[in-house]
């Protein structure tokens, strides 16, 4: 980006010229005083009031990097090379799997994940976990609209609920007669958490509670064999979903879990959440994430293979079933410029209750509920809205068999997809590989070792370059999705003006992007093959 292309961004802003948003939600660009301002048909951008559940985000920017608005004075787009890289890896996560020898006897190698905020505060989610009652890791990426409210509800539940489902009848009762007898419950997942992935302690008891209430109704099903990993996933984002609408409509403890759950139901996320299991790999998708195999090929170049579908106006499938579920008499309205009823990017998706709910409902939960405008909660029913739902949050599960070519697992919100193609992103991480592997010389060393001679490999690894790498594959990909000119380079002065855009105006140009990349075990993989 040049310095002119940076000055027409400022100078837009402060001059009302209207930029196309890519927000899920209608935007209405607003001139005033040659201001912009974004309204929300559902949400507006302004402060919570005590007792509601917005949670600040972990990744907004420090105010000495990002501004605040295109008014201030001195509006500066110039970050320096240290500032660019702490705020791009500032939500760095890394996990690398190792068994109790100390080897990795898993078909997951390893895991990286970052995440980089648009809107303030941030609305998309993650969540990466060990499954300790069953077999397994599952690793999410939750993308929100309308707030951040559901995506961090269904960041922190929708796993358990995945866990639950898999659990053997024998373990479900174990675990229902310790609740009974108020004793420990054995944990059923091994969280690996950034430690800014905060969640909503004031309701915890209340979400194990319905946790229960789910297992509870998988023991009265008084069947033996349990679910198909398919049908598990299936269930649980149902189910999930079902809770999510009921917990509105029911009686809270205090007027501060009736918010949480108001802002929860009244907002949405997709969601996208893959499970790996020695060499069985599945993936359920519900809305617009997305997953990508990246596969190398026996003459080494590299290929894509996608694993989920975008749920919206784009898709066919999505179009016929939607369709198929309303009355031909409303097949001209049930997308409206490319959005369903008009509103809505994804067409499936959790909470949204405005396009699951009859109006009456609606209006019964908002009337009777305290300030509903300052949690940011808004009573809007679209045009030619007769036959709810229009929405769902069931989830396409695809089902991959690894191979020992299946290198890594590329999830990340649309906010990465809408900057990099399938293809680019393999890419990108492919190469990012290898490079890593050129510059990282092996430490081998006669023993014994002292401590200077390891220093000094250490300095001789250093001195190849490796330290002017992103070490995390996810903070690469997010540097070139908003960093990248016409010929796939990343342009340090775009990409400081990126980073540098005040909140007012971040949102016209990109989307919160989360990336976690998933790194597959080969010799796990071949040994697998080979005994079998």
């Amino acid at each position: 980006m040049s310095r002119t292309v940076s000055s027409w961004i400022l100078s837009s802003a402060r001059s009302s010229i209207v930029l196309q948003g890519k927000g899920r939600w209608y935007s209405v660009c607003i001139p005033n005083r040659s201001r912009i301002k974004w309204k929300l048909v559902f949400s507006k951008t302004c402060p919570h009031p005590a007792g509601s559940c917005s949670l600040d985000s972990p990744f907004s920017f420090p105010k000495a990097f990002r501004h605040t608005s295109t008014e201030e004075e001195h509006f500066s787009f110039q970050l320096s090379p240290a500032q660019i890289n702490d705020i791009l890896r500032a939500g760095e996560l890394s996990h690398r799997t190792l068994d109790l020898n100390g080897k990795n006897a898993n078909s997951v190698l390893r895991f990286e994940s970052n995440q980089l905020a648009s809107n303030s505060p941030m609305e998309d989610r993650r969540s990466a976990a060990t499954c300790l009652q069953t077999a397994g890791m599952m690793f999410g990426v939750f993308d929100g609209h309308a707030g951040a409210a559901c995506a961090q509800a269904v960041s922190e539940r929708l796993l358990h609920y995945i866990a639950v489902s898999l659990m053997s009848r024998q373990s479900l009762e174990e675990i229902e007669l310790a609740v009974e007898a108020m004793k420990p419950v054995r944990p059923i997942l091994r969280w690996h958490r950034h430690p800014n992935d905060v969640g909503y302690q004031e309701i915890t008891s209340q979400y194990f509670e319905n946790l229960r209430v789910y297992w509870q109704h998988l023991l009265d099903l008084d069947t033996e064999l349990g679910f198909s990993l398919e049908e598990a996933m299936i269930c649980a984002f149902k189910r999930l979903d079902s809770d999510i609408s009921l917990e509105v409509q029911a009686p809270q403890e205090s007027e501060l879990m009736r918010n949480i759950a108001l802002q929860v139901a009244f907002s949405g996320a997709t969601a996208c959440v893959a499970h790996v299991d020695g060499v069985h790999l599945h993936v359920a998708n519900t809305g617009d994430c997305r997953a990508v195999l990246g596969v190398r090929e026996e003459d080494g170049t590299w290929s894509t293979l996608p694993l989920t579908r975008d749920h919206n106006a784009y898709d066919e499938f999505e179009i016929r079933r939607l369709k198929r579920e309303h009355p031909r008499s409303e097949e001209k309205t049930l997308f409206v410029n490319d959005r369903l009823l008009g509103i809505l990017m994804p067409s499936r998706a959790f909470g949204d209750v405005q396009l699951k709910w009859s109006k009456e409902l609606q209006h019964s939960i908002l009337e009777n509920s305290c300030d509903v405008e300052a949690l940011n909660i808004y009573q809007y029913v679209p045009p030619n809205y007769h036959t709810p739902p229009y929405l769902t949050a069931e989830p396409e599960v695809t089902y991959h068999k690894l191979r020992s070519k299946d290198k890594f697992l590329v999830i990340a919100s649309d906010g990465l997809w809408e900057m990099l193609s399938n293809e680019k992103v393999v890419k990108l991480v492919a190469g990012h590989l290898t490079e890593l592997n050129m510059q990282k010389p092996p430490l081998t060393f006669k023993k014994p070792v002292n401590l200077g001679y390891m220093h000094n490999l250490l300095l001789q690894r250093k001195s190849k370059g490796v330290a002017s790498l992103d070490q995390n594959i996810a903070t690469h990909l997010i540097r070139h999705a908003i960093g990248s000119n016409e010929y796939g380079e990343v342009d340090p002065e775009k990409l400081a003006a990126m980073l540098a855009l005040p909140e007012d105006l971040a949102r016209m140009y990109r989307d919160d992007i989360t990336v976690t990349v998933v790194y597959f075990n080969s010799e796990t993989i071949e040994d697998y093959y080979r005994n079998h």
